[in-house]
């Protein structure tokens, strides 16, 4: 059996354990992070980066079924679905091992196997057990901290019979080997969202169920009407909008899902396949919090400012210390506990400030409040809401659909939130998150010469359009 002592230890190497241990490396800690699987979590390996891979497959193939509205008479489309995927994992594997090299970089410590907390070190600490796949400990570590980042796994719902076979989460979802000929798509959140454009650009018929009035629920309501407008309209998927799923279950060689409607009626929908993409739940089961008597709230660890639990010298970040279950979110956290460990100044994370993206087309990015929430605070606002069928740029695209809707304090004239949908948009919402931390007003982002033509135009029109001095709509 192998023994190791360390400053910091992480358990857990997605997005936020494996750049806290880079980021407590950096600053002189003797550092290691253990990982029973690959490198990156799931954010690398089977969500965040291999799901955008599928999806610009997807816009791909939504370009070359309307190449001739661009000049180009392309007469068949011959899909290789299998090669479709495999593409999307060889680039989770690239990027694994990315942090693999990152890690020899800055010299922190790998160490495979599942994590689990053993309670104080002699000495003082904490001892972890690591196990293999048999359940046989292979090392006993101590550290001086030890940092929680075992993430989330999709939430089961009692009724929802999960088989991985028909019934899919969206690991199954990005491994299929053919677009089944229809999918229902249970939970119009982000992944949901996502999952449902892929599949409906390969050819399914898609039905979307969501329990909630409208799609991508926190996002604000005029972006959701958006976004199902171009569901509906162009795409032709049917959206079940307040509808409860009762049963969802293998039923011949497809699926059968009971719903429950607004009106309390229940409807049978058949397809060949559904995803169920209702949520997430913590991985909090056999990592010794219970033993270590950890606080938890909900199923999700319970941390204050500076991510620390109720017990000395145990931090929790990411999908495990709760929402908003976001890859950037958990890096932010990572890098402030591993400041905050070293004695490093930190504020914390602001999570008022945070980003939230969706990468079907259009895309859906925001930030801080929606129009309805600012309302609800007690703001009195301004809004501008400029439509990229005015920007120049979006239709040299092709893609002149959708808008930017820019939320302001009408007393102080600071930006409080930041709603788009639209082409490309999260590759825009960054300047609007650097905005909202500088406290930018809106005369200074109008003000600021954006470069023409340019998607980004229409954020500074937004703004000008919230101030009345807008020129081109």
């Amino acid at each position: 059996m192998n023994q190791h002592a360390f400053d910091v230890v992480v358990i857990g190497s997605g997005p936020g354990g494996y750049v806290a241990a880079i980021r407590a490396s950096q600053l002189g800690l003797k550092t290691a992070c253990i990982e029973r699987d690959r490198l990156g979590g799931v954010c690398l390996n089977w969500g965040c980066i291999p799901s955008k891979s599928l999806l610009k497959n997807a816009e791909y193939m939504q370009f070359l079924q309307h190449a001739n509205d661009f000049g180009f008479g392309i007469k068949q489309i011959d899909v290789d679905f299998p090669k479709v995927i495999s593409r999307s994992r060889g680039v989770a594997e690239r990027m694994s091992n990315g942090v693999s090299f990152l890690f020899k970089k800055y010299k922190v410590n790998q160490i495979k196997g599942w994590g689990k907390l053993k309670g104080a070190a002699s000495g003082g600490g904490h001892t972890i057990e690591v196990s293999d796949p048999d359940g046989k400990v292979t090392d006993i570590v101590t550290a001086k901290h030890v940092i929680l980042a075992t993430g989330a796994r999709p939430r089961q719902i009692p009724g929802i019979e999960v088989d991985r076979e028909v019934v899919l989460t969206s690991t199954e979802a990005m491994l299929q080997q053919e677009a089944p000929k229809d999918i229902i798509v249970m939970g119009a959140g982000a992944i949901g969202i996502e999952f449902a454009y892929f599949y409906n650009s390969f050819g399914s018929k898609v039905t979307i169920i969501e329990m909630q009035d409208r799609l991508l629920p926190v996002e604000d309501e005029e972006v959701s009407k958006e976004l199902r407008k171009t569901f509906e309209r162009e795409y032709k998927m049917t959206i079940l909008t307040e509808t409860r799923v009762k049963s969802a279950k293998k039923k011949g060689k497809g699926v059968e899902i009971v719903v429950i409607k607004k009106d309390g009626t229940e409807e049978t929908l058949k397809a060949e396949k559904a995803l169920n993409a209702i949520g997430v739940q913590g991985n909090i089961e056999n990592i010794g919090l219970e033993e270590a008597g950890i606080k938890m709230e909900r199923g999700w660890v319970v941390v204050d400012k500076f991510l620390r639990t109720n017990v000395p010298g145990v931090y929790a970040i990411g999908d495990l210390a709760g929402a908003p279950w976001l890859a950037h979110k958990a890096s932010a956290e990572g890098i402030v506990v591993a400041e905050f460990i070293a004695g490093h100044q930190t504020d914390g994370v602001d999570y008022a400030n945070i980003p939230g993206c969706t990468y079907s087309q259009p895309q859906v990015a925001s930030v801080g409040l929606t129009e309805a929430k600012a309302k609800e605070q007690g703001y009195e606002v301004r809004v501008g809401k400029f439509p990229f069928t005015a920007n120049g740029k979006a239709h040299g695209i092709g893609k002149a659909q959708g808008f930017v809707k820019l939320v302001f304090d009408k007393k102080y004239g600071g930006l409080l939130g930041a709603h788009l949908i639209g082409p490309d948009v999260t590759e825009m919402i960054g300047e609007l998150g650097i905005a909202r931390a500088l406290e930018a007003t809106g005369p200074a982002i109008f003000k600021t010469i954006h470069a023409h033509p340019t998607l980004s135009e229409a954020i500074m029109e937004s703004a000008a359009m919230a101030w009345d001095e807008a020129v081109n709509f």
